[in-house]
């Protein structure tokens, strides 16, 4: 089978970094499902494996890609719940299954937890085995495309919003970075629970593609300071709820941007992750900061639900083959991509 394979960090487009390569088709065991990938999203977290995080060990060489949906190809000898042929989509989520955490629907604090793309093989080849229980049957309305938009950036925001911050109607949030997949999710769920959304980005562009999605207040941050327009536009009480995954540039003015009680939720910190801060205001405004790494599998499954009642969809900005790895994982760091990149295989 065809694989993208990330053999060293390093640049996109530097030579032994992104390497193309025939491997054997997986053969599942008792317990797997062998899925014919369709469609691949791309993350953030594609860019992270292959360039390299100080402090951290990725295991490679590692195919990457996290969020798969495709066909049943083969199921194992043990397997009852699907059959060749059917559409499904992969929580990439890998845990153990029977701790205390799994047990209580926290799989994503189980001490075995990973993810595939970033701690075992992903999905940018044409055949993959994934366990059973990581598998859920794919709804016709919903397109391999799109299916491959979900699990990354659509749990992560469920898992931030909904059960962090614990939304409610009526409150205000603001979301950085409107055209990340993460704040393209956040978007869609916050307006999905009733809430008045802010949003930030340099580009007025990504602003009125935000607007199409629900967003309420557009905050151009090349032309003002978004701390100051919460204040303008918030009468100086500030917002309930940020959601900041820029981190450095952003974090503190974020904190302080947050009225009484609010929360700051964050998944990452793309523009840099040594943050100062006034811890004054944590205890004296009673902030809460709460840091977040994708979702339990009940988390996948109401999301994965709300698709398939229309309440989320995906945002898909290109699709691309294989071979053109290294030139998606550029518009991705350029930060020119409003959603998600997706790449595709042929039937």
């Amino acid at each position: 089978m065809k694989t993208a394979i990330i053999k060293q960090h390093g640049a996109p487009n530097e030579p032994g970094v992104i390497m193309f390569e025939e491997r054997p088709t997986p053969i599942p065991n008792a317990n797997q499902v062998l899925v014919r990938v369709r469609a691949c999203g791309l993350n953030h977290l594609d860019t992270w494996v292959r360039r390299g995080v100080p402090g951290h060990t990725f295991p490679l060489p590692m195919i990457p890609g996290s969020d798969i949906a495709g066909t049943v190809e083969k199921v194992g000898s043990a397997v009852t719940k699907f059959k060749p042929g059917e559409r499904v989509i992969v929580n990439p989520s890998l845990s153990c299954g029977h701790c205390m955490q799994c047990d209580s629907n926290r799989h994503q604090l189980c001490p075995q937890w990973g993810l595939l793309g970033e701690t075992s093989d992903g999905g940018c080849c044409e055949y993959i085995a994934v366990e059973q229980r990581q598998l859920y049957h794919l709804a016709p309305s919903i397109s391999f495309e799109q299916a491959a938009c979900i699990p990354v950036a659509f749990v992560t925001a469920w898992q931030m919003l909904v059960k962090k911050a614990a939304i409610q109607p009526g409150q205000t949030i603001l979301i950085h970075g409107a055209g990340s997949g993460v704040s393209v999710a956040s978007i869609q769920i916050a307006k999905m629970f009733g809430l008045q959304v802010y949003v930030t980005s340099s580009s007025e562009e990504k602003l009125s593609r935000a607007k199409s999605l629900g967003a309420h207040r557009f905050i151009n941050t090349s032309k003002e300071s978004f701390r100051d327009a919460v204040r303008n536009l918030t009468g100086k009480q500030g917002v309930d709820v940020v959601v900041d995954h820029v981190g450095e540039p952003t974090f503190s003015d974020s904190v302080r941007s947050l009225k009484r009680g609010g929360v700051l939720v964050s998944c990452g910190a793309t523009a840099g992750s040594r943050i100062e801060i006034d811890w004054k205001m944590i205890f004296f405004k009673n902030l809460a900061l709460m840091g977040s790494t994708y979702g339990s599998n009940g988390d996948f499954w109401e999301v994965l639900q709300a698709f398939e009642r229309g309440k989320l969809s995906a945002v898909v900005e290109t699709t691309v083959k294989l071979t053109d790895l290294p030139k998606a994982h550029e518009q991705i760091e350029s930060r020119g991509v409003f959603g998600k990149i997706v790449v595709v295989f042929p039937a």
